[in-house]
């Protein structure tokens, strides 16, 4: 029994990712979600960091080693960026959970604050960090 699918009873695809275009709300969602993970699997690096600080004066210089290293700033320059960004852009889902943003042009604008507002705030604490001379 198999049913003929004709023009007017056939459903319509689905889009996908060829079809869409990329817009801000898009792009605010995916990294959300991989900055929530870059977090979770950053934090690794911090509680290794504690732990070698608690293990003594050689782990630790190990750990401080590496974190100084190319390597290690790029890490850590990465975890900052996520924890900037996951952190504006869940005050923008908080926002909108009060009722508050809804407006396409508040939408749109909100979404590129939470992006160029994470890259200004990491710029910051980098400036910081670099002021007060170094990492770890």
């Amino acid at each position: 029994m198999s049913e003929t699918i004709t023009p007017e009873s056939a459903r319509p695809l689905s889009p996908h990712i060829q079809i869409y275009r990329w817009q801000i709300q898009m792009v605010t969602s995916i990294l959300h979600r991989a900055t929530g993970v870059a977090l979770a699997v950053g934090s690794i690096m911090v509680c290794a960091l504690l732990l070698a600080l608690a293990a003594g004066p050689y782990p630790y210089e190990a750990v401080r080693g590496f974190c100084g290293s190319g390597l290690g700033l790029f890490l850590l320059l990465g975890w900052t960026w996520s924890l900037c960004y996951h952190l504006l852009n869940g005050i923008r889902h908080l926002l909108h959970d009060a009722g508050m943003g809804f407006g396409i042009a508040q939408f749109i604008r909100a979404g590129w604050i939470s992006v160029i507002g994470s890259f200004v705030l990491t710029a910051l604490i980098w400036a910081c960090v670099f002021a007060r001379g170094g990492v770890a």
